[in-house]
């Protein structure tokens, strides 16, 4: 018992970090929106904040890549954590809309950074045979930070304002790196790096990024339909409330019940999918969690009221733990 707990002191530290910084950017996100809103009045500026986290994701992914494998991991992580935590903390000092889009690209594009970095140092960390474990627990975390984040910032809001929201995500990403202080320096040995980074340096790690591509097709052709099944879920989320609304015409008590039903989907489809991950290989992850989540949506869409409407979010959001479970862990194996 006591070595167990040895082995997964460290994981546990890295997922003590992760949730406090997800519990924080749901509260900041929820808050960003009602300061813009506040501050123009307009729903297209705040939906100007939605524009630009992929974009920012978008321009830094082209070359942050080479950047990440050649320095430390745990420092690059520490320094990104504190990078955001500094300006999330300026933000609600900013009075003008553009200076704000300004600040959330860069912040964006630390979180765009710091996603494959610390993918990267989970599996110089975890052993392959505790990855599947760890990514359950991670999914639970991320579904609980999915449900806690926005009931925290609800909070704040009858106690403060957004602002105070704002500073909060501040201190918990600073939170965060100060955790990642106490996780292993696991490249303490590794040297400076010594090619200068430029245009060519970034043409051969495309190279090689190609030529994997090409040897590892099956697995590339997985990672990109789980791609495009995240893609096309994150539209037909956009058009969720409009069709709620306009189609089904439920009532915003019945709408606001029916995301709390996906909530409870997913905590509970994440506490399920820790119980039985060990049983279950990556492949069965996987393919069950994506078939069943698109079984959920077209309950959904075929629904003509309330109840088939909530057993098609509840479905959905039960097996979307057991998807991205494998699909991280299928990534931690053939991909990073």
């Amino acid at each position: 018992m006591k070595s167990k707990l040895h082995t997964w002191k460290n994981p546990l530290l890295l997922l003590i970090g992760i949730g406090v910084a997800n519990v924080g950017s749901w509260i900041y996100f929820i808050a960003l929106n009602l300061i813009v809103l506040d501050m123009t009045g307009s729903p297209l500026a705040v939906s100007g904040l939605y524009i630009i986290k992929p974009f920012a994701a978008l321009v830094t992914n082209v070359w942050s890549g080479s950047l990440i494998d050649r320095f430390n991991k745990r420092n690059l992580m520490i320094g990104l954590d504190f990078t955001r935590a500094l300006l999330i903390f300026w933000l609600p000092f900013v009075d003008s809309l553009w200076a704000i889009y300004v600040f959330v690209f860069f912040i964006n594009m630390a979180g765009a950074m710091f996603e494959p970095t610390s993918r990267t140092y989970i599996i110089q960390l975890i052993q392959p045979e505790d990855r599947k474990r760890f990514n359950s627990l991670r999914s639970l975390i991320d579904s609980g930070g999915f449900l806690i984040g926005p009931a925290i910032a609800g909070l704040l809001f009858l106690i403060g304002t957004p602002s105070l929201a704002i500073f909060i995500n501040a201190a918990a990403l600073f939170l965060s790196g100060w955790i990642t202080f106490f996780l292993p320096n696991l490249e303490s040995n590794r040297a400076a790096p010594t090619a200068k980074f430029s245009f060519n340096l970034l043409k051969k790690d495309w190279a090689i990024v190609i030529d994997f591509s090409r040897k590892s097709a099956y697995i590339m052709l997985v990672y990109f339909l789980f791609s495009c099944l995240v893609v096309l879920m994150t539209a037909v989320d956009s058009l969720e409330a409009a069709f709620s609304k306009e189609i089904l015409l439920l009532s915003d008590t019945e709408y606001g019940f029916l995301v709390s039903v996906a909530g409870a989907g997913v905590v509970v489809g994440a506490l399920v999918n820790v119980m039985t991950v060990k049983k279950m290989t990556t492949s069965l992850l996987i393919g069950l969690g994506s078939v069943f989540v698109s079984i959920g949506y077209l309950i959904y869409a075929f629904s003509n009221g309330f109840l088939l409407a909530a057993i098609g979010f509840f479905v959905l959001s039960f097996f979307l733990a057991f998807a991205n479970t494998g699909f991280q862990t299928l990534s931690h194996h053939h991909i990073l």
